[in-house]
């Protein structure tokens, strides 16, 4: 029999997942209340350890539904967390450059300068990683590897979890934003011409563009190939820590009962999903749609399909080889089928 718990720690990726919309909409409150139990966010506590806790996973009886390089990471670091589901919802990946740079095809970027962030005080630059994945499957699909590519480092300062976040009218906010240490600095770049090409992603990624007047070299997220659409956000791994699941069993079925039933919503109500989801990118539903497509409503589908399982593996066999992760592993040892199998049954979408 579980114990009883007092504190659920969550944080989620400011990226379409059912969680965030757990959250926004109180399911995930309502769901613990009879229990008693307090639902703290992460990502909105005043102390900096806590909100590290988004990104190392540190945080005991924690749950995350987000991008997966930073749980990756934290596994291949030691950190004991369990996968509890993968949800896929692609989005735009984009390689962009300006309309003067004479780059018009992948084929173009040989021996041109791509920029890339490099943080200095992050235990793991995720940001880096995913821009550095859409570039190696954008090459790999012209024959082309990241060699044939002058890199060019945009160094920051400070670390992602040096803001507090809060809900204004449902949008996230950041508290104390440092413009200077916010702003994008390859895109700076790209602007001046130094640099030939960087790769943005999401509803940011299109907004930008558009504000700019860039062009889209191309979007490896659209691309019908899985594993070419891998990268942070696809799949996004929903985790916890190993003390919640060994000691609150039942907590973990309530999660993810609630996320499955969540995302079911979802599916039947595209015009409020949207509304949802653009206070969670904190951007407009026009953007949402552009980004994760008219149907973004019915791509919030968390399981533990094969497809997402290798796309994962072949991920964090990426990450290992740029030497982004400590060591190389099987994904299935981090994966417990247990839960989403107790709350949908065995004759789910559970790979066997």
């Amino acid at each position: 029999m579980s114990t009883p718990l007092d504190t659920l720690w969550y944080t989620h990726s400011p990226v379409p997942t059912g969680l965030g919309i757990a959250v926004q909409s109180g399911r995930l409150a309502e769901a613990f209340q009879p229990l008693g139990t307090s639902i703290q966010s992460l990502r909105e506590s005043s102390e900096r350890e806590v909100r590290e806790a988004h990104y190392d996973h540190h945080l005991r009886n924690s749950v995350r539904h987000g991008g997966n390089i930073p749980a990756i990471w934290a596994y291949a670091s030691g950190v004991q967390t369990r996968v509890l589901g993968l949800s896929w919802a692609d989005e735009v990946q984009l390689i962009l450059t300006t309309e003067d740079s004479g780059v018009r095809t992948v084929r173009d970027l040989k021996n041109r300068r791509f920029g890339l962030p490099k943080w200095a005080n992050v235990q793991i630059d995720f940001t880096r990683a995913q821009a550095l994945r859409g570039l190696e499957n954008a090459l790999k699909l012209e024959g082309l590897n990241v060699a044939d590519v002058e890199l060019v480092d945009y160094p920051y300062g400070g670390t992602h979890s040096d803001e507090q976040v809060t809900h204004v009218h449902g949008a996230a906010v950041t508290l104390g934003v440092n413009r200077v240490s916010r702003r994008n600095n390859e895109l700076i770049g790209l602007l001046r011409g130094d640099i030939d090409a960087i790769f943005l992603k999401g509803a940011a990624a299109l907004q930008l563009a558009h504000e700019f007047g860039l062009r889209v070299v191309i979007d490896t997220g659209s691309h019908p190939d899985p594993l070419i659409r891998s990268n942070n956000g696809t799949p996004r791994t929903l985790t916890v820590d190993i003390n919640l699941l060994e000691q609150h069993f039942g907590a973990c079925k309530r999660i993810v009962d609630v996320l499955l039933r969540t995302e079911q919503w979802a599916w039947a109500n595209a015009d409020e999903t949207r509304r949802y989801l653009a206070r969670e990118l904190n951007t407009s539903e026009y953007w949402v749609a552009a980004a994760y497509g008219e149907d973004a409503h019915r791509r919030l589908r968390t399981t533990l399909d094969s497809r997402s399982i290798e796309a994962l593996q072949d991920f964090t066999d990426f990450l290992h080889r740029w030497d982004f992760i400590p060591r190389r592993f099987d994904v299935r040892e981090w994966i417990d089928f247990r839960v989403l199998e107790a709350v949908i049954g065995s004759t789910s979408r559970v790979a066997t």
